[in-house]
């Protein structure tokens, strides 16, 4: 997981039963997806569960990575992308779809046509990385460079001009100063082909965590909690990996006593899928 060029990040709230009521806990989530990209790598998730949110817990979780991370603007990440860091640098690569999601709330609400030309410009960025889903990062690179650096640079002089019209106070003005000051970590993807416009691919991995508290309502413990992100890990790896968890994990529990110790990696979701495809019988 944590050998990609690139990953994903974000966390979630999870209630945990403490003496008769419930505290706000955390799990985290860490994604390879490197599809987007063209790349080879089995997509992955990863997760942790901690008693808090503070910034030391992704310190320790990607305490072994280096290379370009994808996530929110969480201040808790902040030491991760300190110069000098080791074992080497982890790099910022912002997310759009929360920058865009400001605007489009004022565009909605409000109808305000300075929130509603913000969207259509970033809507005109994301048009284009449809375009190019699933390219090499050398052909994403070069569309990127050709068709929406343009638009970026001219995004960029828009958003400017019309921030010095408004109050500090407005909440346009708060939208603005979002991407404004993570400019250079929204356009990164300009320079580099494996990096995506958003971070829905870690968003898409908590989802099932969202949708899971209205029916199981809490984790009974810290313990509990833990067995959770262990749990999530390996279902939400099987559905990166179009496999079904309920049926990998039911053969796997069944061959898992007997299976040498040293081979347990055949058993990783998509070497698991691998050797079933190789073992169905072959059209005529």
């Amino acid at each position: 997981m944590f050998a990609a060029e690139r990953i994903h990040a974000d966390d979630t709230t999870v209630p945990v039963l403490a003496r008769g009521k419930c505290r706000t806990r955390r799990l985290w989530t860490y994604v390879r997806d490197d599809a987007p990209f063209g790349g080879q790598a089995a997509p992955a998730a990863l997760f942790y569960y901690s008693p808090d949110r503070r910034g030391e817990h992704p310190e320790t979780h990607l305490a072994g990575y280096s290379g370009i991370m994808q996530a929110d603007a969480y201040a808790g990440f902040n030491g991760l992308y300190l110069a000098g860091r080791k074992p080497g640098p982890i790099i910022e690569a912002a997310c759009w779809a929360h920058g865009r999601r400001k605007f489009y709330e004022l565009a909605e609400l409000q109808k305000a046509p300075i929130a509603i030309e913000a969207v259509r410009r970033i809507d005109e960025l994301f048009a284009i990385e449809r375009q190019i889903n699933g390219f090499s990062p050398e052909r994403r690179l070069a569309v990127r460079r050709e068709r929406s650096k343009p638009l970026v640079d001219d995004f960029e002089r828009w958003m400017r001009r019309e921030r010095r019209k408004l109050s500090s106070k407005t909440a346009l003005a708060e939208a603005m100063d979002y991407c404004l000051k993570r400019w250079t970590a929204l356009t990164r993807f300009i320079d580099n082909g494996c990096i995506c416009l958003s971070n829905n691919a870690a968003e898409r991995a908590v989802r099932g965590i969202a949708v899971g508290r209205r029916n199981w309502t809490f984790a009974g413990s810290d313990s509990g909690g833990r067995r959770a992100a262990a749990i999530y890990t390996l279902i939400e790896t099987c559905k990166l990996n179009e496999i079904d968890p309920r049926a990998w994990l039911a053969d796997v529990l069944a061959r898992l006593a007997d299976h040498p110790a040293q081979r347990v990696g055949e058993l990783l979701p998509w070497n698991w899928k691998a050797t079933r495809l190789r073992a169905e019988p072959k059209a005529a």
